[in-house]
């Protein structure tokens, strides 16, 4: 009895696996056009990105050069109190250790604060042309009839055959799309 049940399995198993290899062949059949974009390099070799790129630097220069204020300010009160340290009254010495005290934490806060900002308004312009790309990406996919375009994180994606990469095409239709709007 045992010789027929593992006969009769063996059976069902290649019966199920002759089916897994009809139903794999059909499926790769019809998964179609497949496309790739590499959504980063979109938005930093873009017109658009570039100049958002120049926008967020002028940004990151103001703040920095506020910081550099703040921090020089922070020295120089450090210093002093290093080297007038010893001839100061032990009052005068506690209120400049006070001050230091309050400037160092008013730095650390402009500190965080500007990188929020920065964060903020880097995720505002970059934000606006990922979208943008998105609605491209549909649009050229629906014209050149892609089944499938896949964003080219290498994260995720180990191996991309360069044929199918539609990053270029992506740039050239959003840098397109943006001088027309400029030029109206």
């Amino acid at each position: 009895m045992n010789k027929i049940a593992l006969v009769g399995i063996l059976g069902v198993s290649l019966l199920i696996f002759a089916a897994s290899e009809v139903v794999a062949e059909e499926t790769v059949g019809k998964v179609g056009k497949i496309g790739i974009v590499d959504l980063s390099r979109a938005v930093n070799e873009s017109e658009q990105g570039k100049k958002a790129k120049v926008e967020l630097e002028v940004v990151v220069k103001k703040k920095q050069e506020a910081l550099d204020e703040k921090g020089k300010a922070l020295e120089k009160l450090k210093a002093e109190i290093e080297k007038q340290g010893s001839v100061m009254s032990a009052e005068a010495r506690k209120n400049k250790e006070d001050d230091l005290d309050r400037l160092t934490r008013e730095y650390q806060r402009g500190l965080t604060d500007s990188q929020t900002e920065v964060r903020k308004k880097e995720s505002e312009l970059t934000g606006n042309i990922v979208k943008e790309l998105r609605r491209i990406i549909n649009d050229v996919a629906n014209e050149e009839k892609y089944d499938l375009v896949l964003d080219n994180n290498p994260a995720l994606v180990a191996y991309v055959n360069k044929g199918i990469d539609i990053t270029d095409e992506v740039i050239k239709k959003l840098d397109e799309l943006r001088g027309k709007s400029v030029n109206k």
